[in-house]
């Protein structure tokens, strides 16, 4: 019986490998410092003018500044090397659970705000368009800025993408701000600050729902999304010398690092360093860079037989 182990490929132009979230930290912090700002900004003026859209829209700021913060600390604490020696994969996975905080955020405003415009739907109160309109167009630009510095890292890191999202949406929430004030002012009816301030709640309610899938497909250790196992097996499977596959698993770990594990049960004659070097190269060609394969060799008493 034998086992071979891969971290992936280090030649040059390869999918880089490693925490994905760290690459980005510099620019998480500087998106996390101009939220933070503006958040304290629109909070006020959503107060001074009266307006459920701005509320709102700084809410969903206040859920930014706790996303982005989050996703900070996430790519910190997992980069940092264990000392107890009992985390065997690190601290890696510290910014799936800041994707899921995020998305928890993001579900509670939404909530928040639905429940909010029921209760004012009876009772329109005065709004000054003015400040909105200020404010909107201040939040807009703090969030392309934003957008501009996340986009590079929100396609590798699962912590960066929700950010990034929360962002996506935040924007959404400026320009909606921005129509309602300009339709209030032509139409004179508060019921346009209602029905942005609806549609920002629905709007972040459904990027929550989207990123809050991939995090339960990651905690849930579903196979890396675009790995078709199937395809992997049939692949192993064909390898020379190769007699039976079992026990493949595939997952990923956090943004940027697949794994994945196999047994091959392989012809008594076969080479085992052969068979490991192809089942390597086959893996990481499906995108599995860091990888374990025993081998088991036909007829010897295996892990087939321990009855799980």
């Amino acid at each position: 019986m034998g086992a071979g182990h891969s971290h992936g490929p280090g030649s040059a132009g390869d999918r880089p490998t490693g925490h994905a979230g760290a690459r980005f930290r510099e620019a998480l912090g500087a998106a996390f410092a101009l939220t933070a700002a503006f958040f304290l900004v629109e909070l006020v003026a959503g107060l001074v003018s009266g307006s459920l859209a701005l509320l709102s829209d700084a809410g969903h700021m206040a859920a930014d500044v706790v996303a982005l913060g989050a996703a900070l600390l996430a790519t910190v604490i997992a980069a940092r090397p264990d000392t107890t020696g009992r985390r065997t994969f690190g601290h890696y996975r510290i910014e799936i659970f800041a994707s899921g905080l995020a998305v928890l955020i993001m579900l509670g405003m939404g909530v928040y705000v639905l429940a909010e415009a029921i209760r004012r739907a009876g009772s329109p109160a005065p709004v000054a368009t003015g400040t909105m309109l200020l404010v909107g167009a201040l939040g807009l630009v703090v969030n392309v800025i934003s957008l501009v510095l996340l986009r590079g890292g929100s396609s590798e890191s699962l912590a960066v993408r929700g950010a990034y999202l929360e962002v996506v949406a935040d924007a959404a929430g400026s320009v909606g701000v921005i129509a309602a004030a300009l339709l209030m002012r032509a139409t004179g009816s508060t019921v346009w600050d209602l029905a942005v301030a609806v549609a920002i709640a629905v709007f972040i309610v459904v990027r929550a729902v989207m990123l809050g899938r991939q995090v339960v497909s990651v905690l849930a250790q579903h196979a890396p999304a675009g790995v078709d196992p199937a395809a992997v097996e049939t692949g192993l499977a064909a390898v020379r010398g190769v007699e039976e596959v079992h026990d493949l698993h595939l997952w990923t770990l956090t943004s940027g690092m697949d794994v994945g594990t196999v047994h091959l049960v392989v012809h008594a004659d076969a080479g085992h360093a052969e068979v490991l070097d192809e089942a390597r190269v086959l893996l990481e060609g499906h995108g599995i860079e860091h990888v374990t394969v025993q081998i088991e060799t036909s007829g010897a008493v295996g892990c087939r037989e321990l009855g799980w």
